[in-house]
């Protein structure tokens, strides 16, 4: 029987003096699925990314990743998790300065004990995929706002995660380079992979097939989006 890629039920996250960030988040993401989720400084809408990142774990409910329960891991197993099927995209680009290009996409590929023959190729292959093959051996004060976290992107899409996790990725970016990285993340999904987009930008996020607007810790909209006339067509939240 085939289930959902991720599964949250009831998901609380409190933390001191009873503060709620998750309070009571039922969601469910298929696999090839394009997500963005909005909300206002507060809402939840990071915790969540955390959550679903397997950065953090619920305060209690369920949360499931392709049909286990990671809720109970060790930190050893969620960051087996991060390493091999989750790939991260941040505002800030976290690029090594003294590194160029590809070393900088290989770096998570070191830590997974690939040989250097093969994590080269597979950085190579990243950075073609995102239009910086003529970029390789420059390094971060070389490159503009907008190459550098397509480095960022090929760094996060080496390994061939399938699901691809970011967090605000246009938010250092002019709307040039921010429409250049949606329209990465957008050709990503038509490969395959899941694509969780945290985002303030309601144009950013309007690119994404399905919107979850946070509010207050809770999901207060959840909505797909028709590509074709940008119209809304209401989901169950």
């Amino acid at each position: 029987m085939s289930h959902p890629l991720i599964e949250l039920n009831d998901v609380y996250k409190i933390y001191s003096h009873d503060v709620h960030a998750l309070a009571g988040v039922s969601l469910s993401i298929n696999a090839g699925e394009f997500v963005a989720i909005v909300g206002a400084s507060g809402s939840g809408k990071s915790t969540l990314m955390n959550i679903l990142g397997c950065i953090d774990t619920p305060t209690r409910g369920a949360y499931r990743l392709d049909g286990q329960e990671i809720s109970d891991l060790t930190d050893g197993a969620l960051c087996e998790i991060r390493n091999h099927r989750i790939g991260f995209i941040f505002q800030g680009f976290n690029l090594v300065s003294s590194l160029n290009a590809v070393e900088n996409v290989e770096l998570p590929l070191v830590y997974r004990g690939l040989p250097r023959e093969k994590r080269r190729l597979l950085a190579y292959d990243a950075l073609e995929r995102v239009g910086l093959s003529g970029r390789v051996s420059h390094r971060p004060s070389q490159m503009s706002g907008g190459q550098q976290q397509r480095v960022a992107i090929a760094r996060a899409i080496a390994a061939q995660p399938p699901i691809i996790l970011a967090d605000e990725p246009t938010g250092n970016l002019d709307s040039t380079a921010g429409a250049d990285v949606l329209a990465i993340l957008k050709n990503l999904w038509r490969r395959g992979h899941t694509i969780i987009l945290i985002t303030h930008d309601d144009k950013i996020a309007a690119g994404a097939e399905r919107i979850i607007k946070m509010q207050d810790g809770k999901i207060a909209l959840d909505q797909i989006l028709s590509e074709q006339e940008n119209t809304a067509t209401p989901r169950l939240a």
